[in-house]
């Protein structure tokens, strides 16, 4: 899977300019990260669902960016950051998921490209029907304040997704920050070549709180439940000063076969994908 490794890699170039001249890695504001992620997870399930490259290769999904969903039963909506849907009409000779790496600044390896350019278009078009769903979110700082709204952020994701279509299938995904020291954008306004100012972090304790809390989320089995289909988590430590981003894959980071590790949602998707969507 390379999803993780092409986050991190994305993250490690200042590309995202505040209104006071500054560039950062990573922007609170910015959903450059979120989009970079869930671009990586429908990156990896085209490589691992042979059905899903099937369907794209006959014309049968398109790629959704900030998709609206609503909820049949309470009208409630929530817009996505990337969808795999069935196309609304016809699809054109535009955007593909190509085309959304360069968009988005995603670097890739020069194996990762070799992997993409054999992959069949994948391409952005009108949304029918949504199979899957991906939302991504983030904290980097400021953990333990950040846990309420994460749970919330994420819980009303696949309440929305779910209410609007029994059978789509909700992905969750969090990224972490386990560095013990960060440079906030909203803690660094202004003129900031004099030095950053860093929050601190009580690390891996707040990690352990995030992947706790993660855990509160409802996940389903089947289709009468409530909750995630997948949920992943991959763990960054990076300081937002320029200095490389990093993963860590070492505790409390999940490890494989444990929940929450990428590899391991991937897996359980594309194996979702190809009994749920079998007859399409």
């Amino acid at each position: 899977m390379d999803g993780a490794e092409i986050l991190v890699a994305s993250l490690r170039r200042a590309l995202i300019a505040d209104k006071y001249g500054n560039n950062w890695q990573y922007h609170s504001r910015s959903d450059r990260h979120s989009k970079v992620a869930c671009w990586g997870i429908a990156f990896d399930l085209l490589q691992t669902s042979s059905l899903l490259r099937h369907h794209v290769a006959e014309g049968k999904v398109v790629i959704g960016v900030n998709h609206t969903m609503r909820d049949f039963g309470t009208g409630r909506k929530k817009d996505l950051d990337l969808v795999l849907a069935r196309p609304a009409g016809q699809i054109d000779e535009g955007v593909t998921l190509s085309g959304l790496a360069q968009h988005y600044d995603v670097e890739l390896s020069g194996d990762q490209r070799r992997q993409l350019n054999a992959l069949p278009d994948c391409r952005v078009g009108p949304v029918g029907a949504v199979l899957v769903a991906l939302e991504a979110k983030a904290t980097m700082t400021a953990h333990i304040r950040a846990l309420p709204r994460l749970y919330d952020e994420l819980n009303s994701s696949h309440l929305c997704v779910h209410g609007a279509s029994k059978q789509a299938l909700a992905v969750g995904f969090v990224m972490v920050n386990a560095s013990d020291a960060f440079a906030s954008s909203d803690m660094n306004k202004g003129d900031i070549s004099q030095g950053l100012a860093f929050t601190t972090e009580p690390q891996p304790r707040s990690v352990e709180r995030v992947l706790a809390k993660v855990a509160e989320i409802p996940r389903r089995s089947n289709v009468r439940d409530n909750g995630f289909d997948g949920i992943g988590v991959v763990v960054v430590n990076g300081r937002n000063d320029g200095t490389p981003y990093t993963l860590e894959d070492g505790a409390p980071a999940p490890r494989p076969g444990e929940p929450f590790h990428y590899d391991g949602m991937i897996a359980r998707m594309a194996n979702e994908y190809d009994t749920t969507f079998a007859s399409i």
